[in-house]
């Protein structure tokens, strides 16, 4: 592992614009209109990982593409205000991918267009930067690819994910690329398909063959890790939250979990933060704008404890107890609110805030005087 590296965690993915609807009565059905009574716009997709591990104080780079239109703008303008390094990402000649997420009966359904970037994931990234971490997913093909495997023998430590196999072959050989990795992260599905086990603590087994570190999520109820290297074994249980939206709460587990290994905690530790982390996300809206800062998680513990006064959160001796160690390793100092989603991102209203830069209202002010333009062809109704 490369001695404090460039950064702490590298990250390469799609990026997202995420249209959250929440509150649904029920699925909609053709034919018909339902109303909903929330909605949040962030940006998605690899945007969740690298905001969540950026709000936690990694040093965080994304490698990716942003397309030319005022979503592509504004995804890339609110990682940037978030901290996270966009040097080796670029922006491209086409439309940035949109997700919608239904968020319905403590679940979601996604609607996603989008389009693939003109360059593969290793002419866009070349050497990967030093880091000591890489979180990727497998999936799709993109074992394959170098990049990956080049920041590995460098000393990165890689944390992967292999997802939903569509054909629901769940092919073991898939597995095989777990070798390079320190760590694997499916939910239980996941997990007990692709090792064709019956209970979770088998599937722990069969994934030790493969990776030094199996986690398996279980949704609400926690997750379940085992250090092959070690020999630790940890379940931690949910934390109870006022759940609103789902969307995510995988990814800022992911990073919660990335950011408590970082500093070396025990495994029980590492395991409790990163569900707390995924259980106070699933309270917002969406995944990126809904990870949680140390001011989130500060204000939580002091609510368990009973030392300060929250409407969202109540006194909890238990999981005050539980997570006593936070009282160690919260920053000291003033801790910052965090930015949330918001219904749309305004136009005008913007110009009192504190971020100053906004491209997407410079995009938006280009493509009206294009439209304006006598050189452009109007085409009549």
């Amino acid at each position: 592992m490369p001695p404090g590296g460039e950064f702490d965690v590298f990250l390469h993915g799609d990026v997202f614009f995420d249209l959250v609807f929440t509150g649904l009565e029920h699925v909609p059905r053709p034919g018909t209109e339902v109303l909903t009574s929330g909605m949040g716009s962030l940006p998605g997709g690899i945007a969740n990982l690298a905001v969540a591990t950026a709000r936690l104080g990694l040093r965080t780079a994304l490698a990716a593409g942003f397309g030319d239109d005022v979503y592509g703008g504004w995804c890339r303008q609110v990682l940037a205000e978030e901290g996270v390094d966009l040097s080796r990402s670029v922006t491209v000649p086409q439309h940035t991918n949109v997700t919608v997420s239904l968020s319905l009966d403590g679940d979601r359904a996604l609607i996603t267009h989008g389009h693939d970037l003109p360059m593969g994931a290793d002419a866009l990234i070349g050497t990967p930067p030093p880091t000591r971490a890489v979180i990727t997913d497998l999936g799709g093909g993109r074992a394959g690819q170098s990049w990956w495997r080049t920041a590995a023998a460098r000393g990165a430590a890689v944390y992967a994910d292999i997802g939903w196999d569509p054909t629901e072959t769940w092919d073991e050989a898939l597995l095989e690329p777990l070798r390079y990795c320190h760590a694997f992260v499916p939910n239980q599905v996941e997990a007990l398909a692709y090792t064709r086990t019956a209970t979770v603590a088998g599937a722990l087994d069969r994934l030790g063959d493969h990776v030094e570190l199996a986690v398996v999520t279980l949704g609400a109820d926690g997750a379940v890790a085992r250090d092959r290297r070690t020999g630790e074994e940890a379940r931690a249980a949910g934390v109870p939250v006022d759940a609103i939206d789902p969307t995510g709460a995988g990814d800022v587990f992911m990073s919660a979990l990335v950011y408590a290994r970082l500093q070396r905690w025990p495994l029980p530790q590492c395991l409790d933060f990163a569900v707390l982390c995924a259980g106070l996300s699933v309270a917002q809206f969406g995944g990126s704008l809904a990870a949680p800062g140390w001011g989130d998680i500060s204000l939580w513990f002091d609510a368990v404890r009973g030392e300060r006064s929250c409407p969202q959160h109540a006194y909890e001796p238990g999981l005050a107890a539980r997570f006593e160690f936070l009282g160690q390793v919260i920053p000291a100092g003033p801790l910052a609110d965090v930015r949330r989603a918001a219904g749309t991102f305004a136009a005008h209203s913007d110009l009192s805030e504190r971020y100053p830069r906004r491209p997407w209202r410079d995009a938006a002010e280009s493509w009206r005087v294009r439209r304006n333009s006598p050189t452009v062809r109007r085409v009549q109704g």
